[in-house]
């Protein structure tokens, strides 16, 4: 499966041995005097290590690597002591990986270990100082590309999106209507097919020229949904595409697929991707096809 995970160029790591320190998964080992990758499957892909690296010798990178598994990373830090393992779950809780944090502190009470849990609960006397570290992470994310528009982030969407308001607004001013997005990024290259907030959600799959034709697209099509926009006609490497559909239906076990299209003839290539991946995919996951006029209308809807 294709997931993000980071790649370590040998010609420039200089055996510091700062970034395997850094990495509280446990994905990192100083080997000839080099920082390798022991299991893909400790290494989450947030790339915490990345800002370690004196010489910048580690990246990002979307390449075909073995599932994230938390429940084997806890398995491995446990023995290390509760510093180890609450560092690893601050860590997820800063990158907002809430689905692997759950599952880090069920690991936890299954197995009945004596760690204290309290730092992970929000206090309120806390709150001005962690929104002041968000910003700041956001302000300098510690991407291998240093793109702050490619790093994966989750949170609450506004309150419900309004319709007019005769007591505030008339027909030439209606009320503004809220988001309902409640993760970034949304654009299927830059998606995490194996991020935390897709897992048991129910995916919105647009077309890029949808939410600009349909009005009510947040308040109807997106509420209570996860988000992947991209444009078939467009866009390239589009078995890229159809690699990260199958991973959220296998791997990230997502609920149900809306697909909604322009209803223009290249927009049907973004029915298609979706169809390749259902067939490849191993699970069966519910495919609905919205398809928006030109004029803002919806021309149809159902189940394929």
């Amino acid at each position: 499966m294709k997931r993000n995970i980071i790649t370590i160029n040998e010609d420039l790591c200089n055996g510091c041995g700062a970034c395997v320190s850094g990495c509280h998964e446990g994905a990192l080992k100083m080997i000839d005097g080099k920082a390798r990758i022991i299991s893909e499957l400790y290494c989450d892909g947030l790339g915490a290590c990345i800002g370690e690296c004196p010489v910048d010798a580690i990246t990002i990178e979307e390449r075909e690597a073995e599932p994230y598994d938390e429940k084997a990373v806890m398995e491995r830090i446990s023995k290390k002591g509760e510093k180890t393992v609450l560092a690893h779950l601050h860590h997820l809780k800063d990158y907002n990986e809430m689905e692997y944090l759950r599952q880090g502190i069920e690991y936890i009470k299954e197995h009945l270990l004596p760690f204290d849990l309290s730092s992970l609960e929000d206090k309120e006397e806390k709150k001005e100082e962690k929104t002041a570290m968000k910003e700041e992470k956001e302000d300098k994310p510690k991407l291998g590309c240093g793109c702050p528009g490619s790093m994966a982030r989750s949170f609450t969407a506004p309150a419900a999106a309004m319709s007019y308001s005769p007591a505030a607004t008339t027909p030439e001013q209606p009320a503004a209507a809220s988001s309902q997005l409640t993760h970034w990024p949304v654009q299927l290259h830059l998606l995490n097919p194996g991020a935390g907030f897709f897992k048991d959600a129910d995916v919105v799959l647009a077309a890029d020229c949808t939410a600009y034709a349909y009005a009510n697209f947040h308040g109807q099509l997106l509420k209570g949904k996860k988000l992947a926009i991209a444009c078939p006609k467009l866009d390239h490497n589009k078995e890229v595409y159809v690699d990260k559909l199958v991973q959220m239906m296998e791997s990230t076990q997502i609920n149900t697929l809306t697909v909604v299209i322009m209803e223009v003839p290249c927009c049907g290539g973004l029915i298609q991707l979706a169809q390749m991946a259902a067939e490849r995919s191993s699970r069966k996951v519910p495919i609905k096809k919205i398809v928006i006029g030109v004029q803002g209308n919806i021309v149809s809807e159902g189940w394929i």
